[in-house]
């Protein structure tokens, strides 16, 4: 992989990242003022956690591999040098894609039986189109 890709992706990514990463901390916010003490709503601020952690993570390792591929670098860089940051990078955003889909599904449950379905669908439709965008299905 060109080290010029590697680095447009991440910058993408990155921003990406960042954007889902402070929206699950939004979340988070309101799910520590919220007085709600159900099952739902723990699930939901564990989920909420590992994604926003993950998103930050993320975006850590993407700024790694940003500076190591913008021209002017100290060092020379090989492919190896980005294994495991990218595997990180692309594991934890996975993760964090996947549990905030799972939160989308959780939300309705708070309310009603009949919202808790709806949100359901959606989170699983979610995961479903961009896990087939990812693979190019």
């Amino acid at each position: 992989m060109k080290l010029e890709y590697l680095n447009t992706i991440s910058n993408q990514l990155i921003i990406i990242s960042s954007l889902m990463s402070g929206f699950s901390i939004a979340i988070l916010a309101n799910l520590l003022i919220d007085k709600t003490d159900s099952k739902i709503a723990t699930y939901l601020f564990r989920f909420t956690s590992v994604a926003a952690g993950c998103f930050l993570v993320t975006v850590f390792a993407l700024t790694k591999i940003i500076k190591m591929t913008t021209k002017g670098y100290q060092y020379e860089t090989t492919a190896e040098d980005f294994v495991f940051t990218s595997g990180l990078a692309s594991t934890t955003f996975i993760i964090g894609i996947c549990t905030l889909c799972i939160v989308i599904a959780l939300t309705g449950w708070i309310k009603s039986k009949k919202t808790g379905i709806f949100t359901t669908i959606v989170g699983f439709l979610t995961l479903l189109f961009i896990i087939m965008t990812i693979l190019n299905v």
